[in-house]
């Protein structure tokens, strides 16, 4: 393998530096996944409305189980996303089936999580995300060595609870019905979530005042404040809600742990 040119390539675009010790961290440990759509299962589909993609992820039965019964995932698991543009109409409106959700278009690309004991132990505290590694991959399952990996251990620190793992409870949820394991809140909203944005996308309310949101879509979001301190409300799967009151005047900036390109603010006066 190319290990010394890739990694430090991959190493200094991700903004990620190593002063002493090992600098043998990177994706290039991660191989593309050969036959995985025959060895892994299919644990659930997602349309992404902000990017217009439609989505596929896969685990092992061993993570499925691990998940299912509220344990890290086991050394050896490897979770693969499959990134499709989602079809368009000619006037660039999103195609759906009878169903409502996206239909498929062409192939971009693969993203790849691998977790192995021992793995991790060169990153810094603040970044490291257990024993996981991230690898991305061109749709010919060419390692893509520009790809913002310090972001992919940016966005899933915040869920170490969950052992990283952004998807965890669908993971859990693997070949369930969803109705059996979520039930819809019956809580008015404030903030709607819908296509993946919040809707309104700013809210006033008064001091005190308590700030509810419902998610709508069928991939879960996460309520996170930013700022120091911030807040982050539990994972809401389709029909969950989340309240927070707000005692201080301010503006309360917001984005979805999940999907950082979705944004809100809540101004208090």
């Amino acid at each position: 393998m190319r290990r010394a040119a890739s990694v430090v390539t991959a190493l200094i675009i991700g903004g990620l530096a190593f002063v002493g010790g090992r600098s043998d961290a990177g994706p290039d440990k991660i191989a593309f996944p050969e036959g995985f759509q025959q060895r892994l299962e299919l644990y659930t589909i997602a349309d992404r409305y902000d990017v217009k993609q439609y989505r596929e992820l896969f685990a092992s039965k061993e993570a499925i189980a691990a998940a299912r019964a509220g344990r890290p995932l086991p050394s050896g698991t490897v979770l693969v996303l499959i990134l499709y543009k989602a079809q368009v109409d000619a006037q660039g409106n999103l195609v759906k089936n009878d169903k409502g959700r996206f239909l498929k278009g062409d192939l971009i690309g693969y993203t790849v999580m691998e977790k192995r004991t021992g793995w991790g132990t060169e990153y810094p505290p603040e970044l490291r995300n257990g024993e996981w590694e991230y690898a991305a991959f061109s749709a010919d399952g060419k390692l893509n060595e520009k790809a913002n990996y310090k972001g992919c251990f940016e966005c899933h620190k915040p869920h170490e609870k969950q052992d990283f793992v952004m998807s965890y409870p669908q993971i859990a949820m693997a070949g369930q019905p969803m109705v059996a394991a979520v039930t819809p809140s019956t809580a008015k909203p404030d903030v709607t979530i819908t296509g993946f944005v919040f809707g309104p996308g700013k809210l006033t309310v008064a001091p005190g005042k308590s700030v509810t949101w419902v998610n709508t879509d069928d991939s879960p979001h996460q309520i996170a404040l930013t700022g120091a301190g911030g807040t982050r409300s539990p994972i809401l799967m389709k029909g969950q809600a989340y309240s927070q009151a707000f005692a201080a005047p301010g503006v309360y900036n917001y984005t979805c742990g999940l999907h950082p390109n979705m944004k809100g603010a809540v101004e208090v006066q």
